[in-house]
């Protein structure tokens, strides 16, 4: 199992079904997320993960780095979450669009699409049944999220 790939792919699925339902073929991702699928894997990829860079915080889902290096030419921010029956997928990648407002307004009450509030931020999330991945859009973005640190 090589963290490398598992997150390249993370980021072609993800790529995928954003262009699928949306129009901004552009978008990048600053952010992935692997869901580990058990306990041994998820050891496994936390001590892959911490030769890529350093944790910057601890969340009861799982630790969230800072990579010293961008993985798939974008990828800075990489998260590494416990098993969680309720998330069967890969993982997710997280896209950065110009204007979220008006993104936000196209994609309001269509399938496919929860907006989700947080207490210092907002995501839209994106998911297909059967999908091997969850796509996010989040505002303020995850470089701007992560600026002091990235």
């Amino acid at each position: 199992m090589d963290i490398k790939s598992i997150i390249q792919d993370i980021l072609l699925n993800a790529t995928k079904l954003k262009d699928k339902y949306t129009v901004y073929n552009n978008a990048t991702a600053a952010w992935a997320c692997i869901f580990s699928q058990s306990d041994d894997e998820y050891q496994e990829l936390l001590n892959q993960a911490k030769k890529l860079g350093n944790i910057h915080k601890e969340t009861s889902s799982g630790p969230i780095l800072v990579l010293n290096k961008t993985i798939a030419r974008t990828v800075k921010v990489l998260k590494i979450r416990k098993p969680d029956p309720e998330k069967p997928e890969r993982g997710d990648a997280d896209f950065t669009i110009a204007n979220y407002d008006t993104f936000k307004g196209e994609i309001t009450g269509k399938d496919n699409f929860q907006i989700i509030p947080k207490d210092d931020f907002e995501m839209v999330e994106l998911t297909e049944p059967g999908a091997a991945v969850r796509v996010y859009f989040s505002n303020p973005s995850i470089e701007e999220q992560y600026k002091e640190v990235m």
